[in-house]
């Protein structure tokens, strides 16, 4: 596996300190308070609208459909400094992360038009439907199925683990549209785009350890979707959805989620002038910068087209586990109580991290399924 080196123009620098100085102001203003995993949890539909009128939504699109056409590197430094700052960007954050790339390299001229400027302007929101209640890890065993009638298709079935669909306009969704024929099951897997609030779907929670809503139960009974809601060619569901996880797997949330925990723990040990204990967090800065360093390799590549499915399944898999590693690490380095309610920034924010860790390496596919993935890479190597 090779990735390239990259380094930051002095332009990406005043970018970076730009959007750096505007996240603080709006804390000082008390837009939001910082959070962990703050991409997943942090749903604010005003702040998403208050993002896109900077224009930092969509910033790599073309400039028909409302966005900045910057490079890759420069949404990589956006990502890295919302992470940074906790702040709650969960609202837009698939839609701009996955569905306008899908849309741009998939969709039809109808549905750029339709989707993208409200995507930029923080005023749409998109879930991925891809997990099933039976499925487990084998997600080409779906089994919610479309049947074709006059204008469009007929949805039944169930969608699980599906991040703020209660919060979310539309989902992109993984469906069967043509029966399983007993030899492939990657055939006739097509994506639709389903209106959330449309009649027959129906929306359940699953609660975190929190006690806070983040994933849901999305059923479908009857549902219509018109035609013009097929995403690509009818029968590449699969293929499309592959392309669509490379964005999903390799991006700086996978790395990044519990940083503000790290950064408030080194902020701790200073005050207490505990040298052994910055030594330790030390250690977990060097992972970092290495992780980031693969992270922003596989961005590179893909601003370039080139294939990142293995390195993106390898920075996933280590990343997640490394912000695993920060909670635990915190709590044997500092006398903590940690609350969702405490007062000190580092109890709270490790109460956070706690209760938000266990799913960090189950979302985006689970370690033992990215180990298979990266494993056939060497296999073929």
């Amino acid at each position: 596996m090779k990735l390239p080196t990259v380094h930051f123009t002095e332009e990406q620098h005043k970018f970076r300190l730009a959007i750096r100085e505007f996240l603080q102001k709006e804390q000082e203003k008390g837009t939001f308070q910082t959070k962990c995993d703050s991409w997943l949890s942090g749903c604010d539909p005003e702040f998403s609208k208050i993002i896109g009128s900077q224009g930092w939504i969509g910033l790599t699109w073309p400039k028909k459909y409302g966005g900045a056409e910057r490079s890759a590197l420069d949404r990589y430094i956006l990502t890295e400094e919302f992470l940074a700052a906790g702040a709650p960007v969960a609202a837009h954050w698939i839609a701009d992360r996955q569905t306008g790339p899908l849309l741009l390299r998939f969709g039809t001229e109808s549905q750029k038009e339709f989707f993208l400027p409200k995507i930029i302007k923080g005023e749409c929101y998109f879930a991925i439907g891809l997990s099933e209640p039976n499925s487990g890890s084998d997600l080409a065993s779906v089994s919610t199925h479309a049947k074709k009638v006059d204008g469009g298709w007929i949805v039944n079935g169930s969608k699980t683990w599906t991040s703020n669909a209660h919060d979310a306009h539309y989902m992109i969704t993984l469906i069967r549209t043509e029966p399983f024929d007993g030899s492939n099951k990657h055939k006739g897997l097509s994506q639709l785009i389903i209106d959330l609030h449309a009649e027959g779907v129906s929306i359940t929670p699953i609660q975190y350890l929190t006690g806070k809503r983040h994933f849901n139960e999305v059923f479908f009974e009857n549902v219509f979707v018109p035609d013009e809601m097929v995403v690509g060619e009818l029968g590449q569901g699969w293929k499309q959805g592959l392309a669509e996880l490379a964005f999903e797997r390799s991006g700086p949330e996978r790395i990044l989620s519990t940083l503000p925990l790290l950064m408030e723990l080194i902020e701790e040990l200073k005050k207490q002038g505990n040298e052994q204990g910055l030594q330790e967090a030390a250690k977990l800065v060097s992972q970092l910068w290495s992780l980031r360093n693969m992270s922003i390799g596989v961005a590179k590549v893909l601003e370039e087209g080139g294939e990142v499915a293995i390195p993106a399944a390898l920075v996933k898999s280590i990343g997640t586990k490394f912000e695993q590693s920060i909670p635990e690490i915190t709590r044997l380095l500092i006398d903590c109580y940690p609350r969702l309610d405490a007062e000190r920034k580092l109890d709270r924010l490790l109460a956070e991290s706690i209760l938000h860790s266990p799913g960090f390496t189950i979302r985006g596919g689970t370690s033992e399924i990215l180990y298979g993935i990266v494993a056939k890479g060497v296999v073929a190597q």
